[in-house]
C-alpha cells in the first residue's frame, strides 16, 4: 500500500504512514468526496462509504454516467478531520491540525444482489452500529435503484497535521503575541424523534448510546 506524508510537526520530514493510520482515519468518519469525471468535466461530492479489510464500499449514484461511458475511469475519494486550528505568531505559519486520507483506483459498480447487500450492510454499519439489523432492509427494486461502488483500498495516501505552531523558536517569538492551537471536537447529540412518530416507541439502545460520544 502506498503512502505519502507531510507531517509538520516531524520537522516536514517524510515519512511513511503504517496501515492502522489509514483504518483508524477511514474509521472515524463515515462521510467521504467522492471526485469523479461526468461528461468531461470533474466533479467531487459528498457521499457516505463503509469499508471491509481490503475494500472501500461507497454510495456513488454521480459515477455511474462516467463509469457507463468509461469502466476504466479512475476516481479519488478523500476523507478529512478538523481537529482544530494552528494559531501561531505570524499568519503565515497559521495552519490546521487535521488527518486525511485519500484512496485512488478505478472502481467496481456492484450489481449481484448478494454483493451489493453485504456492501450497503457495511456503509450502515460503519455510520450506526446495530441500525441495519434493526430497520428494514433492503427490497430488491431499492437495491436496483442504489449505486454502490466498490474500490481497493490498495493505493491510497495518508496525511496528519499536528501539534503546536512551528514558530515558537523563530524570531516572531519575540513579538510577545499569544500562539497555540484551537481544538475542534464533535459529538452526538440526544436522539431526536421523528414528529410523526407514534407515542410509545422509544430509541433503539445502539442509538441511545452514540449520544454523547465523539464523532471524528
Amino acid at each position: 500500500m502506498t503512502y505519502t506524508d507531510d507531517h509538520r510537526t516531524t520537522h516536514r520530514h517524510l515519512r511513511q504512514h503504517p496501515r492502522a493510520d489509514l483504518e483508524a482515519i477511514l474509521d472515524a468518519g463515515f462521510v467521504c468526496h467522492l471526485g469523479v469525471m461526468v461528461d468531461g468535466a470533474p466533479v467531487v461530492v459528498p457521499t457516505v462509504y463503509g469499508r471491509d479489510e481490503r475494500r472501500l464500499y461507497v454510495h456513488g449514484s454521480v459515477a455511474s454516467r462516467s463509469l457507463a461511458a468509461d469502466p476504466n475511469a479512475a476516481v479519488c475519494v478523500t476523507v478529512t478531520h478538523v481537529d482544530g486550528l494552528v494559531l501561531a505568531r505570524s499568519v503565515f505559519e497559521h495552519g490546521v491540525n487535521y488527518r486525511s486520507a485519500m484512496v485512488h483506483g478505478v472502481p467496481r459498480m456492484i450489481t449481484d444482489e448478494a454483493e451489493k447487500l453485504e456492501g450497503l450492510r457495511r456503509l450502515t454499519e460503519h455510520a450506526t452500529p446495530g441500525q441495519w439489523t434493526y430497520a428494514r432492509q433492503p427490497n430488491r427494486k431499492e437495491l436496483a435503484a442504489t449505486t454502490l461502488l466498490s474500490l481497493s483500498l490498495e493505493e491510497a495516501s495518508v496525511k496528519i497535521r499536528s501539534g503546536a505552531p512551528d514558530d515558537g523558536a523563530s524570531a516572531d517569538a519575540e513579538l510577545g503575541l499569544w500562539a497555540g492551537t484551537l481544538p475542534l471536537n464533535a459529538r452526538w447529540g440526544a436522539p431526536t424523534a421523528d414528529p410523526l412518530l407514534p407515542t410509545g416507541i422509544t430509541a433503539p439502545a445502539h442509538v441511545v448510546a452514540r449520544a454523547g460520544t465523539r464523532q471524528g
